[in-house]
């Protein structure tokens, strides 16, 4: 397996990024992996080193490259602290819709433009917390993207205009969604919502509720024991199955 640090040109300006793909001549299929609201980091580079190592072309960004570079915390963060929870979601308020269609546009072209990739092959995007609504708004950008997933991703349905699951008539790949136990606890209207925007725009999908599973469950750097291994591989494998169907 291959890791890289990169450069890519956006609108916005530079963003750094990791770039992870196997060994050999390739190509592969291209995956754009979204990183929750603690960013590009170990946690979420070993996501990519997993997922290449199955074979796929990762590009795994920094979201927040127009004010820090990565990695964005010089410690971990809680986000059930509050001056650490004030913190985080003062940089995610730099990033909206517009900011996840610039960037989503950019990154999917920068793999595009890979030796790696397999431009044969469509292209899969999948991402974690506030990557759950990155990865709707990038899907719903190209028909290049094959296959989305979102990892108890934060706020896919809600009641603002630009609310992600209005995106769904844009959507022409097949999407995995899963959803923490306690998220769904919160808003239990929600799943149904997305499924009938997913169903009425005839989106393929398969939305879950991860029972005992806690928002932040797939990432194993979260505080207060949040990561769920076996919940995670459950999910780890759902993902598998749905590139290996999806991204032809």
């Amino acid at each position: 397996m291959n890791e890289h640090d990169v450069e890519l040109k956006t609108p916005a300006g530079t963003a750094d990024a990791a770039f992870f793909h196997p060994s050999g001549n390739g190509p592969w299929p291209g995956v754009l992996l979204w990183p929750d609201a603690f960013g590009l980091r170990p946690a979420m580079r070993d996501l990519g080193r997993r997922l290449a190592a199955e074979g796929y072309a990762v590009l795994v960004p920094n979201p927040f490259y127009r004010t820090r570079k990565a990695p964005v915390f010089s410690r971990q963060m809680d986000f059930a602290v509050p001056a650490d929870r004030e913190e985080l979601m003062k940089l995610m308020g730099t990033l909206n819709q517009d900011t996840a269609f610039t960037d989503g546009g950019a990154f999917l072209a920068w793999l595009d433009q890979q030796p790696q990739v397999n431009k044969r092959a469509k292209l899969g995007v999948q991402g974690y917390c506030m990557g759950g609504p990155l990865t709707l708004r990038t899907a719903s950008l190209s028909e290049r993207v094959g296959a989305g997933a979102s990892f108890h991703g934060g706020g896919l349905v809600t009641q603002a205009p630009d609310s992600p699951h209005l995106l769904a008539p844009k959507i022409k790949a097949e999407m995995l969604i899963a959803v923490a136990a306690n998220d769904d606890e919160r808003d239990p209207q929600a799943k149904a919502t997305l499924q009938e925007a997913f169903d009425a725009a005839k989106v393929k999908n398969k939305i879950e509720v991860y029972n005992g599973a806690r928002h932040g469950w797939c990432v194993k750097d979260m505080a207060g024991g949040i990561y769920n291994e076996a919940a995670a591989e459950k999910a780890w494998a759902e993902l598998l199955e749905l590139y290996k169907r999806a991204l032809l």
